[in-house]
């Protein structure tokens, strides 16, 4: 039985098949990297990676191509790899979704698939341009971490909660740091701030507060 592995080997692509996979492969994730480059807004942006997209996809065909139906060299291949070590640590999840799709891309294009490739390309590609846009998204409200000083509040209840439930959708406090110096509070929040309100108009409203100064609002980029 083992000795019929190498045996099986059905899909020979030709000279001319094998270099319209490898086009293939090419256009789409030259495609998706360039949906990558202009709609990233995570920490760190690496051009390295955007170049990995494409290579990845390309490497990736030619490795289909390679195996064909062979199981035994299908083997041979996971056990080559298993030695390599990948020690590089992702900085955003959305960097998965397309290390992914370079992958799939390819495994497209290596079996010949190449309307699925660009379908794939087509639709995942819009589907990640449309979530990208944060000031048109319709599923999420804006997450922020405020930050502010109050030196007229008791700690926990205060006057700037009306404003919070103006003009957020939902909102918890994350810590309270009294200065006995001043008598003040320091108020840390993570806060949801409603689709059709205005941050600015947050910032100024909580200045009209008596007793609140030092506002800080920050766009929190790990919840978004």
């Amino acid at each position: 039985m083992f000795e019929n592995l190498n045996a099986v080997n059905v899909f020979i692509p030709s000279f001319s098949e094998m270099i319209i996979n490898i086009a293939v492969s090419l256009v789409c994730s030259f495609v998706i990297s360039i949906i990558y480059r202009f709609t990233y807004r995570g920490p760190g942006y690496s051009e390295s990676f955007v170049d990995s997209i494409v290579f990845l996809s390309v490497i990736t065909t030619v490795v289909i191509m390679i195996i064909g139906n062979n199981l035994a060299r299908a083997f041979g291949l996971v056990g080559a790899l298993s030695i390599i070590r990948f020690r590089t640590a992702i900085k955003d999840t959305i960097d998965i979704v397309y290390i992914f799709l370079a992958l799939a891309i390819g495994m497209a294009g290596g079996v010949g698939y190449h309307k699925l490739a660009v379908a794939s390309t087509v639709i995942v590609g819009v589907i990640l341009i449309l979530f990208s846009f944060k000031k048109a998204t319709f599923l999420l409200s804006r997450p922020y971490m405020l930050q502010f000083v109050c030196s007229e509040c008791n700690s926990g209840d205060g006057p700037f909660l009306g404003v919070l439930y103006d003009y957020c959708r939902s909102f918890e406090m994350i810590n309270i740091r009294s200065n006995e110096i001043n008598e003040s509070f320091e108020y840390s929040y993570y806060i949801q701030v409603k689709k059709k309100r205005d941050p600015n108009d947050l910032i100024r409203d909580l200045k009209k507060v008596e007793g609140i100064k030092s506002i800080n609002l920050f766009f929190d980029q790990q919840n978004s």
